[in-house]
């Protein structure tokens, strides 16, 4: 797994339908070693579901780049692809990019992953799409990552982030959200998923994997030869 091992895979362009785009992936990703993983040649093993109503999105479901990443809350990388992923619906419109956040926590590396994933599903059951992202910002934002947050935590992000504590607290105890943690974790590994993050570009029909957390200039790159297309 990327945040498992070395990190320090040497990216290589994409296979994508159309020269230009191939190109573009080619030159953005295939010239340098980079310490945050790389694109992958090859498509996902299984496909990965679109984006689905009960996804947790910033931008426009139907927008032309869809970013879907699979994310451990403990995984430093991620924490600094979270960032980066800001930043980069910030800089776009919602018709151009939107981002998909699905959990793949790897309990192995960090034991607490799993229940701080069932928290950000809480807070999506009880504040929606807007409590979903405000708890989970607040999360990565916190985190020292490497189970360095206390899940004693957990309940006092739910209340920064405006939501019920105590219903928050009665959700995660319950254990409710373990099934749809598992799904997105299952369907991660299915799709060839071995580190975190795990992306997966959706763009015009088809899907193209991209490991680990690949620089803010990288993925911009990307995403403009893809919106050029």
């Amino acid at each position: 797994m990327k945040d498992q091992k070395t990190n320090f895979a040497t990216p290589i362009a994409i296979i994508v339908a159309g020269a230009l785009i191939a190109a573009a992936l080619y030159f953005a990703l295939g010239a340098s070693s980079t310490n945050t993983g790389g694109v992958t040649d090859t498509q996902p093993t299984v496909p990965v579901a679109g984006v689905q109503a009960d996804d947790h999105i910033k931008g426009n479901p139907d927008a032309k780049v869809v970013i879907i990443e699979y994310s451990d809350t403990e995984c430093p990388y991620c924490k600094q692809h979270h960032d980066t992923l800001n930043q980069i619906i910030e800089k776009y419109d919602a018709s151009e990019v939107a981002w998909v956040y699905r959990n793949f926590p790897i309990a192995q590396l960090h034991p607490d992953a799993s229940k701080q994933a069932e928290a950000l599903e809480c807070a999506a059951e009880l504040g929606g799409n807007e409590g979903f992202w405000t708890y989970t910002d607040r999360l990565y934002e916190i985190t020292p990552s490497n189970n360095g947050l206390s899940l004693e935590e957990l309940p006092n992000i739910a209340e920064y982030a405006g939501l019920d504590a105590e219903a928050f607290q009665q959700c995660l105890d319950s254990g409710d959200m373990a099934e749809r943690v598992e799904a997105d974790y299952n369907e991660a590994v299915a799709a060839g998923g071995r580190g975190t993050p795990h992306n997966i570009i959706l763009f015009n029909g088809e899907q193209y994997p991209i490991e680990g957390a690949q620089p803010l200039n990288v993925m911009e790159q990307i995403i403009d030869q893809l919106l050029a297309q």
